[in-house]
């Protein structure tokens, strides 16, 4: 399948280079949560063999367009099976005032919001090429609260990054459950996330003394900072968020070695 992309989304996809012996490979993917139909979209690189780490994403609250596209091809170009979750459902792409309003529903759902990107963690999951047992899940503004609510479920997902999404404490707290690596990338001049919200989240997290998270804030940056089509778009800290992500993916994706059981046993 051949993606055409707007030169801004191009550029940004180049920013990762392609190896001369990949070949991508994209796809949309048929699927449903509870009888509802969903399309998500997988990029691989098909010259890869065997199992490699998956990575799932969770787009913003336009919903699955072109630039969680972008992203997934340039995960597949790292070597990643990245598969682009549809929270919504099939054919729902809100545009203006509507994207706020079906992002609500799932706000003010959060039940149903975690179910939905357990459905897209799933269909990655039962991928052949996937190792199951490292899998990263991602998320972009909307995509990224969705992204910390499904760590909150007990996920057994090696790590949760959250660009520029909404940071969202919860009394009580339900921090405990999380077993993943968190990442928070955010922006110092953001609005919607402001200081008073990410110490709330962070004090959420300190009581939760088992979780290793990490927050990362960038200076000037405001919401949708990584979106390239975006009057918000601020190229310095998409690159540097981008960097600090490749490099926690290396870290939580990495083969973990087999301890061998005591031969006294």
């Amino acid at each position: 399948m051949t993606d055409t992309f707007s030169p801004a989304h191009r550029k940004l996809l180049n920013t990762v280079p392609l190896r001369a012996a990949s070949r991508i490979v994209t796809l949309e993917v048929p699927y449903e949560h509870d009888g509802e139909p969903m399309e998500g979209y997988l990029a691989v690189d098909e010259t890869h063999e065997g199992r490699r780490p998956g990575v799932l994403i969770l787009h913003d609250w336009g919903g699955l367009a072109d630039y969680t596209r972008v992203r997934a091809q340039m995960l597949a170009r790292l070597g990643y099976v990245a598969f682009a979750a549809d929270v919504y459902g099939t054919g729902i792409r809100p545009e203006g005032d509507d994207a706020p309003k079906e992002a609500g529903k799932y706000y003010s759902n959060l039940e149903l919001l975690r179910a939905r990107v357990a459905a897209g963690f799933r269909e990655l999951q039962a991928n052949p090429d996937v190792d199951p047992d490292r899998i990263v899940v991602i998320g972009y503004c909307f995509g990224g609260s969705a992204a910390l609510e499904f760590a909150r479920t007990g996920a057994e997902v090696r790590g949760v990054v959250s660009f520029h999404g909404g940071l969202i404490a919860h009394d009580p707290s339900d921090a405990d459950a999380v077993r993943a690596s968190l990442l928070i990338l955010t922006g110092g001049s953001d609005p919607v996330v402001p200081d008073e919200a990410v110490v709330a989240f962070e004090n959420e997290l300190r009581a939760a003394a088992h979780v290793d998270w990490e927050v990362v804030t960038y200076s000037g940056a405001p919401h949708a900072f990584t979106l390239p089509e975006a009057d918000h778009y601020r190229p310095l800290a998409d690159a540097r968020s981008w960097r600090r992500f490749v490099d926690f993916l290396e870290e939580v994706t990495a083969e973990r070695p087999t301890v061998d059981a005591d031969p006294g046993e």
